[in-house]
Order: C-alpha cells, then sequence, then structure tokens
C-alpha cells in the first residue's frame, strides 16, 4: 500500500471519533435527559509512543554527549602515582583536567569518558582511547623532577 491509501485509510477510520467528540446541540430540555439514558462514555484516543528497549547502544542518542567526551586525553596532566608493587591492581594515579581544573584519581579498568586506564607502572599510566569505533594506546608519564646545581 502506498502512503497516501494508508492516511485514507487511517481518516477514514477516524470519523466516527471525530463525529462523537463535537459537542450536542442545546435546543430543547429533552437533550441532557437522552444523555443520561444512554450512559453517555467518555471516548478515549489512543497514540503509539515508541521507547527504545534494545541491547546496546540507543541509536538515536547523541554519540557527542558532554559527559562522554571529557576529559580528552591532551588535557590530562599526570600529577602523582601511588604504585603498589604487590598488587598492581590497587595502584592508583592522580590527573588534573587542565581545562576545567578537575582532579580524578584512577585505578587500572577504570573508564573516564571515552578513556580507560589499562596500566599503571611506576613512572607513567596507559590509557586506551576509543575514538570513533577505532582503539588506541596513548601513554602519560610523571614529569622528571628538576636538577638542582
Amino acid at each position: 500500500m502506498t502512503a497516501t491509501r494508508v492516511c485514507g485509510l487511517l481518516m477514514l477510520a477516524a470519523l466516527p471519533l471525530v463525529a462523537q467528540t463535537q459537542p450536542a446541540k442545546k435546543d430543547s430540555a429533552a437533550a441532557p435527559a437522552a444523555a443520561k439514558d444512554t450512559g453517555a462514555a467518555a471516548t478515549t484516543l489512543l497514540r503509539e509512543v515508541f521507547t527504545y528497549e534494545g541491547a546496546g547502544r540507543d541509536p538515536f542518542a547523541s554519540l557527542l554527549r558532554n559527559g562522554d567526551v571529557r576529559p580528552l586525553f591532551s588535557d590530562l596532566k599526570l600529577l602523582a602515582i601511588y604504585f603498589d608493587g604487590q598488587y598492581p591492581g590497587r595502584s592508583v594515579a592522580v590527573l588534573r583536567d587542565i581545562a576545567t581544573q578537575k582532579r580524578y584519581q584512577v585505578k587500572p579498568g577504570e573508564v573516564l569518558g571515552r578513556l580507560k586506564v589499562a596500566q599503571i607502572r611506576p613512572r607513567d599510566v596507559t590509557f586506551t582511547v576509543q575514538e570513533f569505533g577505532f582503539e588506541r594506546q596513548e601513554t602519560l608519564s610523571l614529569s622528571k623532577p628538576e636538577e638542582s646545581q
């Protein structure tokens, strides 16, 4: 069926509903009594509503939501690393977003926007960056302390 035929059929199906919702004429006093006798029921119109309940990412949601984009890898500065040699999974890295001045404490496996902490070593942190369906590895290192003369 074409779209015009479907629209025409829907309009024909809706005509009885439109006729029921039009106000009755008040020419005589007998009209209210007739309405009481027939038990005039209120008509309800149903509207079809779509909600997405599928698995995975909602295809209608924006890919560029503010919470998912920040922090950018280029805006992060590594401040400190608390490395646990016996249990590397308990190591913590302290980062600062230089654009917003927000501080983050992360452990291996944690996610910051599109960045996932892959590994924490004594002097650097390795991230897995996810951009547009591709993944790449980036590393932030502690700056070397300045030598005094």
